[in-house]
């Protein structure tokens, strides 16, 4: 059960909205479906990334699909992907977004479906640990976004309910898993989909990215004073 408290919490997504890994993850996905024998086209896969390598792999194979098969895709992104960690880059004002909100009074808590050691290397990517106050992964919950699980233990980590955080993200699965957990979601176009795609799924305010929405911050949802209604 989420937390009470007066104060106001900040969720971010990490892949896509503070890292820029969204088409890393796009190309590991289709190269370990590829030594699968399945051929998807990375077009589809982009449109997955952002929910959990479980409901991935039901879009992409079918619900209907070997679940060993699933496994050793699901191994291989790993393996592919992790090659990856030493080269994560934070999007531009990732960094600088977290320290602002956490000086106009916000809780930051980082909600990630990735396993906590991914999460682990985007952290030490992004460089702001110094103002996130707790994390959570997939490896924290049953059910991965769109559902809301993970929504819901990033309240817990805050202490806050839902009508006292907003959510950051950058995927159509952010915004659905928001919808279900009652908070807002500010959406941004660093994970490759459109605004409008966006604002269709229920974001409140749409940016171009994390230095956009600091230069902007003021005048967003996060602007507000933490405790004003």
């Amino acid at each position: 059960m989420s937390g009470g408290g007066t104060g106001r919490a900040v969720l971010f997504d990490v892949d896509g909205t503070l890292v820029d890994t969204t088409y890393l993850h796009t190309v590991a996905w289709w190269e370990a479906l590829r030594q699968a024998g399945r051929r998807v086209p990375m077009s589809l896969i982009h449109r997955t990334i952002g929910m959990g390598s479980d409901q991935l792999l039901d879009r992409l194979l079918g619900e209907d699909h070997d679940p060993a098969e699933a496994g050793a895709v699901t191994a291989a992104h790993r393996t592919l992907y992790a090659e990856y960690w030493p080269r994560l880059a934070p999007l531009e004002g990732a960094a600088e977004l977290l320290r602002a909100c956490a000086e106009r009074g916000w809780t930051v808590v980082l909600a990630s479906s990735a396993h906590g050691d991914e999460l682990a290397v985007m952290r030490r990517a992004v460089g702001a640990d110094d103002v996130v106050a707790g994390a959570t992964s997939s490896d924290d919950v049953e059910a991965s976004k769109p559902a809301p699980d993970l929504v819901v233990s990033a309240l817990d980590r805050a202490g806050v309910a839902p009508d006292r955080a907003v959510f950051v993200g950058d995927t159509v699965w952010d915004v659905a898993a928001c919808e279900r957990a009652g908070v807002p979601c500010l959406g941004v176009l660093s994970g490759g989909l459109t605004r409008q795609e966006l604002l269709d799924a229920g974001a409140v305010e749409v940016y171009e990215n994390p230095a956009d929405l600091l230069a902007r911050l003021d005048d967003s949802l996060l602007g507000r004073s933490p405790g004003t209604a």
